[in-house]
Parts: structure tokens; C-alpha cells; sequence
């Protein structure tokens, strides 16, 4: 009996950080479909500041209230990075968290492991915090880690363009008339050409990265105050390579990538004080101070088809259609995919299987 084959869907997938690559991996277990991934930095430009996911923390860590889509993305993407453990990739990452006031823990204290409350009687909290958790996560190194997934999609076949694009309409001139877009542009979706998205800011953080494989735990104190301002707050995010970033900064709306001295030499002093094993006298030396602008959207992630009709510009090319001169435009299909902020890692499997959904669904209309 003969195989049937399915003829391949052209899909264009336009940015390479975290996200993009998932999407790209996700949908690349089905050989219909035909991949390329654009953008205009690539998991080698790991010291490029025009994208976020090589400056990430990587960790997976609760952020926010309960929210019934994102928090199914969450608890999708700790499973998958925990079954990573074993490859070396993702380590296993025991944390703390202290708070000034409480916050909600029900939607992610059955996802991590080993959750337990902290006890100020029992243990020492930081200066100002009322509230504590431990609980066991996951962490990676986000340039090994991207370097390992566009491995992984090159050996399936998917390809990859170097290319800065403007619009919408470029992305899918690459892939053909019948492409389908999948917009994982970040904050390059505020100025695409047909998205235009007014709604996308970024968050500046700036961090230091550190040499210091003694030092085990992840530690987050945020609390107002110890010397924070109303956009910092402090972090240790250890890695499997056993470099630790310490942060941080959460600044809207600031698009400045320059290191600011003065704020490098608070997150150290901060960082030190809350985990004294990060000193210089204890075997750690400073690799980098860096700037990364997360990419966030007012209202939340953007996870939608939406048909935009091609061309865009308003002069379009007359065709002949029996004998009369018309305007040929056609509508094409584009899922969006960005917005995410701080989360991506801890979002990337989660979305990728949403975005699996919507393709399938607009295959069957």
C-alpha cells in the first residue's frame, strides 16, 4: 500500500529568540510543514542588544496573579525543562523568594517542586520582607541553550534567513503566496509594517553576570527598600555552567542600553549582601555587566491568528482580470506570537503549543 503524502505548508517564522526557536521546534515534528526562520539576530549574536534572549535570567520562576492561559504555558514549559535535567542543559535549582506582603501561591505551588513556606522564627529574612517561599526550579544558560535549539532545527530542516525585515508582506514574500506567517518579532512588532503595535514597550533590565560555580541557590529578594529603587529589585540566578546573574532593574518604557555605573555597583552590593558567597574574597569574578530590553505588551502576550491583507502599501499594482484593470490583493494568514516580557523562557513550550493549535485550525478553514 502506497504512503500518502501531504503537500508541505510554507511557514515563515519571523525572530529567532526563545520563542521563535520553540515554535519553530514544536511545529517541525510534522513534516508537512515547511520552516524558515528570519531574523535579524541569531543565536550566535549573543552580544547583540537588539533582542532579549541572550541577556534573560532563564529561570523559571512564579510571576503575577493567576492568569487560566498563561499559567497552562508555565506548567507546560516546567515539565519540559525539568525532563532536560538529565541532559545537562537545564540544571535543577533550589530558590528562595521573600515578599513584603503575601501573595498567591495556588496556581504555581503544585507545578515546582519540594514547596514549602519560610518561617522568619526559624530562618533570617532580608530587611522589610514578611513572606517567604522555597521551592526547587529549573535554569539554563540562554546562549547554549538557543545554540542548542536552532541545532536541533537545522538537523530536522528547517532553514534559517539572516535578514532585517520592515513589514509583514516581506516575511511572507519569502515564503511564497500561500505562506503563513508566524510573528514571534518581539519588540519589533510595535514598528512591523502591519502589525504596528502600539501596545508593545520594553522593560530595561541590566544585570551582571558572574563566575561563582560554589554558589548553588537562587535567592529573590523583592521587597521595597535595602537600597532598591521603585524599578529594582534584587535576584541570584546560578547556571549550569556556573555562572550566576545577579539583578536587577525592571524599568518601562526605557529603551537606554548603555550600562549605568551607578546602578552595576547597586546590584553588586545588593547581591552580596543577600548571598556574601558572591564576594570577591570567596572565589567570584565579575564576566560582564549587560543591558537587555524585555519585550512587553500592555494588555498581555499576543497569541492570535489575524488575516492581514496583502499588499499593504496603498499603490497597488494593477492586473488584468478579463479585460479590466483591478488591484490584486490577497489576505494572509499571520499568527502572532510576542509580548511576553521576563517570561519567555518560562512561556516557550506552553505557546508553541497553542501556536500548534491555531495552524492546525487554520488549516482546516
Amino acid at each position: 500500500m502506497s504512503q500518502i503524502t501531504h503537500p508541505q505548508r510554507s511557514i515563515v517564522i519571523l525572530g529567532a529568540g526563545v520563542v521563535g526557536l520553540t515554535v519553530a521546534y514544536a511545529l517541525s515534528q510534522d513534516d508537512s510543514n515547511k520552516i524558515t526562520v528570519v531574523a535579524r539576530d541569531m543565536p550566535e549574536h549573543f552580544d547583540s542588544q537588539g533582542w532579549a534572549s541572550p541577556w534573560a535570567g532563564a529561570n523559571w520562576s512564579p510571576m503575577g496573579d493567576f492568569d487560566e492561559r498563561t499559567s497552562k504555558w508555565e506548567r507546560i514549559t516546567f515539565e519540559r525543562l525539568w525532563s532536560m535535567i538529565p541532559t545537562g542543559l537545564v540544571m535543577k535549582l533550589t530558590s528562595r523568594a521573600y515578599f513584603e506582603t503575601a501573595v498567591s501561591t495556588e496556581w504555581w505551588k503544585d507545578i515546582v517542586r519540594d514547596f514549602r513556606v519560610l518561617s522568619s522564627d526559624q530562618e533570617k529574612f532580608p530587611e522589610g520582607a514578611k513572606f517567604g517561599f522555597a521551592f526547587t526550579t529549573v535554569s539554563t544558560k540562554p546562549t547554549r541553550y538557543l545554540r542548542w535549539l536552532k541545532g536541533e532545527l537545522t538537523q530536522r530542516g528547517v532553514s534559517f534567513i539572516l535578514k532585517n525585515v520592515s513589514s509583514i508582506e516581506a516575511v511572507a514574500a519569502i515564503g511564497g503566496d500561500d505562506s503563513i506567517v508566524i510573528n514571534c518579532s518581539g519588540l519589533g512588532a510595535k514598528s512591523l509594517l502591519g502589525v504596528e503595535d502600539n501596545s508593545v514597550f520594553p522593560i530595561r533590565g541590566q544585570t551582571i553576570v558572574v563566575d561563582a560555580p560554589h554558589v548553588k541557590e537562587c535567592i529573590a529578594d523583592l521587597t521595597p527598600g535595602n537600597g532598591k529603587g521603585p524599578s529594582e529589585c534584587t535576584y541570584i540566578i546560578p547556571r549550569p555552567d556556573g555562572s550566576v546573574i545577579l539583578g536587577g532593574t525592571f524599568q518601562a518604557d526605557v529603551w537606554e542600553t548603555a550600562v549605568n555605573h551607578h546602578t552595576a555597583r547597586a546590584i553588586y552590593e545588593r547581591c552580596t549582601a543577600l548571598e556574601p558567597a558572591l564576594l570577591p574574597s570567596k572565589g567570584t569574578t565579575i564576566l560582564s555587566h549587560n543591558v537587555g530590553l524585555r519585550p512587553a505588551r500592555k494588555g498581555g502576550p499576543r497569541v492570535e491568528v489575524e488575516n492581514v491583507e496583502l499588499p499593504l502599501a496603498n499603490d497597488l499594482v494593477p492586473v488584468e482580470v478579463e479585460g479590466t484593470r483591478v488591484k490584486k490583493t490577497r489576505i494572509c494568514k499571520v499568527i502572532h506570537c510576542y509580548g511576553f516580557g521576563s517570561a519567555g523562557y518560562q512561556n516557550s513550550w506552553g505557546v508553541s503549543e497553542e501556536v500548534k493549535g491555531l495552524l492546525a485550525s487554520i488549516t482546516i478553514e
